[in-house]
């Protein structure tokens, strides 16, 4: 008994020593990310993880632009290939609209159609889209603005506010979601994201390839944030949320209660039916109900390859063709997707908890194509 008790003392004391190694070498969000994912009974981040964050509201506006029902509204049953990946895959949102209206939707796991659930980089084309409206507001000059115009330290350097959006920054960033050590990590979960961000140097040539990297829309956010005065999710509801009518309120997650920076790169919680806006705005080139919210040009850059050794990647939008269709689309950690093919009219939207097995930082997973061929053989589209 003495030496049972002798061991856990010695535990205790080994415990204490490395969480105090850990605040003294400035990795104390570790702990943090820690209590969030591990002692709620999670691997990673998880899609309803918005309570355990400070949150800015995105406030929508007094007159709700609701989805119209199609006539055939869940006329189709969902594929027997769709069923068994939407469980497999702990989908808890699936939604086909079929020309601008709801043609089927599905909820699943105690989950609805006004549930908020994360984004994560989904929030990364969001994020495009305000650079594109602060673009048009006069904010920032163009897609070829210096970042050294707003952060005079990386006058060394010739990325642009386009480099960041289009994911061609130079950054030296290490895109890892499992290790604890990673800046992806640290960008998460610790307090001072600004500071972790503004530590990132310009270690490549700018503008030159394609490299998947969240400190770039980081960056980018804070430019935008700089340049307009306006919190994120301000600047996001006048834009965005309230001329296009979103029916709920959504939440940006912030790095800290006192410094109240949104992450850019991920973490906007709201419902696939407010998720699939974007995709019909970009649908419709910038328009909404008439108005032009986002210009054409814009939009038609940020849907079309910068590079042409990359055609996965636009302007904060991935592109991926499957069969003879051009999809374009907005893709989140864990499978989080608004799929759209503007020649069909048809948005897809999926949220859910996990993705297909196949996982690579970058890369398309297998489960994407499987919710788009199983979509259109509910429509009965060819592909």
């Amino acid at each position: 008994m003495n030496f049972f008790k002798k061991l856990v003392k010695w535990l205790i004391a080994i415990i204490a020593i490395l969480i105090i190694l850990l605040y003294v070498f400035d990795y104390g969000y570790i702990i943090r990310g820690a209590k969030i994912v591990y002692f709620t009974g999670h691997k990673t981040a998880f899609i309803d993880d918005y309570p355990y964050f400070e949150n800015d509201t995105i406030k929508k506006g007094l007159q709700v632009d609701e989805w119209p029902i199609h006539k055939n509204y869940n006329s189709k049953e969902p594929t027997e290939k769709l069923s068994k990946v939407n469980q497999d895959w702990g989908t808890i949102a699936y939604v086909i609209i079929k020309n601008d209206s709801i043609w089927f939707e599905k909820y699943y796991d105690g989950f609805s159609n006004t549930s908020k659930t994360n984004s994560f980089s989904m929030a990364k084309s969001i994020t495009s889209a305000l650079l594109g409206k602060a673009i048009m507001d006069g904010y920032i000059k163009s897609l070829d603005q210096p970042i050294s115009d707003f952060y005079p330290q990386y006058s060394y350097a010739k990325t642009t506010v386009g480099d960041l959006s289009s994911m061609a920054s130079g950054l030296d960033w290490v895109e890892h979601y499992t290790s604890p050590f990673s800046v992806t990590a640290r960008a998460n979960y610790d307090d001072d994201l600004a500071e972790t961000i503004l530590n990132q140097k310009v270690v490549k040539t700018p503008g030159k390839s394609f490299e998947y990297l969240s400190g770039s829309t980081q960056l980018l956010g804070m430019i935008i944030q700089k340049a307009t005065g306006k919190s994120l999710s301000n600047y996001l509801s006048e834009s965005f949320w309230k001329p296009m009518g979103a029916a709920n309120d959504a939440f940006w997650q912030l790095d800290d209660k006192n410094n109240r920076l949104a992450k850019a790169f991920c973490c906007i919680s709201s419902n696939a039916r407010d998720f699939a806006r974007f995709g019909k705005l970009y649908k419709d080139n910038g328009k909404w109900n008439g108005k032009q919210l986002l210009d054409s040009a814009f939009v038609k850059k940020s849907i079309t390859p910068r590079f042409k050794e990359s055609p996965e990647y636009g302007y904060g939008w991935w592109l991926k063709d499957v069969g003879k269709k051009h999809f374009f689309m907005m893709r989140g950690h864990l499978g989080q997707y608004v799929i759209v093919e503007p020649n069909d009219n048809v948005i897809i939207v999926r949220l859910g908890h996990k993705k297909s097995p196949d996982e690579g930082v970058g890369k398309f997973t297998n489960d994407i194509t499987v919710y788009i061929e199983e979509a259109y053989k509910m429509l009965e589209y060819d592909l």
